[in-house]
């Protein structure tokens, strides 16, 4: 973006700030027509700077990423290593379940281009490093990876979407999935 024209720049910050908006408002599937005419611009300016849907999904979400993935790099030196993994699947899970578009964006992470962002592959990134603590140490079951968590995260969020209180049902479902469903034999 440093290359571009002063104008170029000036668009995709706003199309990025209406973009924001759309999403929170209307989820992964806000209209990318409309947010061109709320931004004042043609649905081609869109299309350069967000070639993809998925593309501008990762670009509205692209600041949190990069949070979530500095908390997982904290929390890799703690000394319980299930408790630093839970704590950050807890700020994933919490981020995916209050922020309409974010499931969906990881949902989607698998249909990304090589090279572009993508949430995906940089929360795997981030969290991969906890979850091999976790299993060195015995705390995670061998066998277990990153994506796996990730998947049971976004089918979480997925699945809570629209539940009146979303939030709670989605901690409820990972404390399920954490402590399991069975009772005390």
């Amino acid at each position: 973006m440093a290359g571009q024209r002063a104008d170029a720049r000036r668009n995709y910050a706003l199309l990025l700030a209406v973009a924001e908006q759309a999403v929170a408002d209307q989820g992964a599937d806000a209209s990318l027509e409309q947010i061109a005419r709320t931004a004042g611009v043609g649905s081609g300016t869109v299309r350069r700077h967000f070639p993809t849907r998925h593309a501008l999904l990762e670009a509205v979400f692209r600041k949190r990423m990069d949070t979530l993935a500095d908390r997982a790099r904290e929390l890799a030196g703690r000394p319980d290593s299930p408790a630093a993994l839970l704590e950050w699947l807890g700020a994933v899970l919490s981020f995916a379940a209050t922020t309409r578009g974010v499931a969906e964006a990881l949902n989607r992470g698998h249909l990304a281009d090589a090279g572009e962002f993508c949430a995906s592959a940089r929360l795997s990134e981030a969290g991969g490093p906890l979850v091999a603590r976790a299993v060195a140490g015995g705390g995670l079951a061998p066998g277990v990876t990153i994506a796996d968590l990730l998947d049971l995260i976004t089918g979480i969020a997925l699945a809570t979407e629209h539940h009146p209180d979303g939030v709670d049902q989605a901690k409820r479902l990972l404390d399920l999935t954490i402590n399991g469903v069975s009772g005390p034999a």
